[in-house]
């Protein structure tokens, strides 16, 4: 799961975030600005980041948990 965090969800997670930056900064859509606004591309690309995004949060929340390897050692 690691590669696909790293590889794709990261990725997404950053076109969305750097898309929401300039709408709220500059009120400029980069997505729409690329594929047309609210074409069935730009929703595809809206859609994948969106689905991305909920991927991501289900893994921060339910994924595993690192453990302490120094909790661990030494007691018997």
């Amino acid at each position: 799961m690691g590669a696909f965090t790293h590889y794709v969800l990261k990725p997404l997670s950053l076109v969305g975030a750097l898309n929401w930056g300039l709408v709220g900064f500059f009120k400029f859509d980069l997505v729409a600005w690329i594929f047309g606004p609210m074409t069935i591309l730009s929703r595809f690309v809206y859609a994948v980041i969106g689905v991305a995004a909920l991927i991501w949060l289900f893994l921060w929340i339910f994924g595993d948990k690192p453990t302490c390897e120094y909790e661990h050692r030494g007691r018997n």
